[in-house]
């Protein structure tokens, strides 16, 4: 298995080159030559195995260059008890016969970016040493909320690497926030930036492939790379917990093998659905992707219409981890309908930088159709979304998994498609205490504290210890800074 990249078909890496490098060279995503195909057999052998099983077993069909025993050696090390709450790792809890909800937030950091940021560190070590290389790996994050975190926990204290992360200053909850001022670790570095989400982004971007600090680094023998999921490493363990859904699905009697489900994801940059449409290629029977989207609604649109335009209101809403005007993973998608056209992908993607628009071909806008269905929800709606839930079924929802929620309730009203359904619920709602407890009780105070006590006795558990424990840790990051200065903010943190 080989991979290519977005922007240039002509390159051929393996997959522990395109791990270790992040992003091409020319700007373009990695993305494989080729999709495995499980079988029905290879689906019911699945449903036999645990959770660090199957992920070795679909893991292997990708990373083709690493030996089984180096594979099992990562997702060993990644998908633990001592870091994960559960043993099932993601568990599916059933809201109706209907309705499954995929809880991929029982990790260290109660985020669905710990399903791949636990396993990240493992794999970009074996592909460093593959690739024959001695340096510092650099790791640079831009973060709307979650990634951040989950990085830091995944990259702290690994040998060999160093991680900076940024974030919108005024576009994370308080506890996301929290969670990456307090973060341990000799080798983490956390900034907010003035700006959105898209300006850390387009920021870490144009760091990637700015020549003379890559040059910089070099000469101190330094190199970057990527924990976002525009790196390979960080798509490709996505895939895996939507296939294991399903295989619970099957274990359990809910579907026979074979029947059609569909699958519902909250979004902002499109890695997480995009891992469900490759799984679907795989030969897992999904029937209709439902991309959920909060005010930010600009992949409905897309969705919808063909068009993207991120020339548009950007708003600062309750679900932050989705408030996302540029949806990097997008492009990998669209390289993919379009026939792997890296020409048609330069220009979409040329315009996109230059205008802020462009609009895909109509083979492209029909099959996007075909595949997804898209829509939004707003401030109020998920707010009135996670009232309706824990009324009705005594499910305590975080913003994002409202969206999808709402979402899921506005297709099933417009297509009448009783079809059983996945959601893939992405984040604890004890990092938004504030926000869920006012949706349902219509009280708020500032003690973030006694908020997590409070939404305990509703949600009938205890709230995370990872989270509670936060306020015993002192601050260790405030500094802030502009865009522009993100260079100059790279190389002081790194002592260059």
């Amino acid at each position: 298995m080989n991979y290519k990249s977005t922007r240039d078909s002509s390159i051929s890496v393996t997959s522990a080159q395109a791990i270790s490098r992040g992003i091409s060279a020319d700007g373009g995503l990695f993305v494989p030559a080729s999709m495995p195909w499980l079988s029905y057999n290879d689906i019911k052998t699945l449903a036999d195995l645990d959770y660090v099983s199957r992920a070795a077993n679909i893991l292997g069909r990708f990373l083709t260059d690493f030996t089984s025993n180096e594979i099992l050696d990562c997702v060993s090390k990644a998908y633990t008890r001592e870091k994960f709450e559960t043993e099932s790792i993601a568990p599916l809890y059933m809201m109706d016969p209907s309705t499954y909800m995929l809880e991929l937030w029982h990790g260290p950091t109660c985020a669905f970016k710990d399903m791949a940021l636990q396993l990240l560190p493992h794999l970009l070590g074996h592909s460093v040493e593959k690739c024959g290389e001695d340096k510092t790996v650099v790791i640079l994050v831009a973060t709307s909320g979650d990634t951040g975190k989950a990085a830091l926990e995944g990259f702290k204290d690994v040998t060999g690497t160093k991680i900076i992360v940024f974030y919108p200053k005024q576009g994370v909850s308080p506890m996301q926030r929290l969670q990456m001022a307090t973060q341990q670790g000799d080798n983490v570095g956390v900034f907010s930036i003035e700006g959105n989400f898209d300006a850390a982004q387009s920021g870490v971007k144009e760091t990637f492939a700015n020549k003379e600090i890559n040059e910089t680094l070099g000469k101190n023998g330094m190199m970057f790379s990527s924990a976002n999921s525009i790196n390979w490493g960080r798509l490709v363990p996505q895939i895996v917990y939507y296939i294991s859904a399903y295989a619970d699905l099957l274990k359990n009697d809910k579907v026979s093998c074979g029947e059609f489900i569909n699958v519902v994801v909250p979004t902002g940059n499109f890695g997480n659905i995009l891992a469900a449409y490759y799984a679907k290629k795989m030969g897992i029977p999904i029937g209709k992707l439902i991309c959920a989207s909060n005010a930010n609604n600009v992949l409905t649109e897309f969705l919808r219409t063909g068009y993207y335009d991120r020339v548009r209101p950007f708003y600062t809403t309750i679900s932050p981890s989705m408030d996302i005007l540029i949806s990097s993973n997008l492009e990998r998608l669209i390289y993919d309908l379009s026939g792997c056209d890296d020409e048609k992908i330069r220009g979409y993607m040329d315009s996109l930088a230059k205008e802020g628009t462009y609009e895909v071909d109509d083979s492209i806008k029909n099959t996007l159709g075909e595949y997804f269905w898209a829509g939004c929800c707003d401030d109020e709606g998920t707010m009135q979304t996670i009232k309706d839930i824990y009324e009705r079924n005594s499910y305590v929802s975080d913003p994002h998994t409202a969206v999808a929620l709402n979402v899921l309730k506005q297709y099933r009203d417009k297509t009448s498609d009783t079809s059983k359904t996945i959601i893939a619920s992405t984040a604890s709602p004890f990092k938004f205490a504030g926000d869920v407890l006012y949706a349902i009780k219509g009280e708020r105070n500032n003690d973030e504290a006694q908020m997590l006590e409070e939404l305990a006795k509703l949600a009938i558990t205890h709230p995370p210890k990872q989270i509670s424990n936060l306020f015993n840790l002192p601050v260790r990051f405030e500094a802030s800074c502009e865009k522009d200065k993100m260079k100059d903010v790279i190389l002081n943190s790194l002592g260059i």
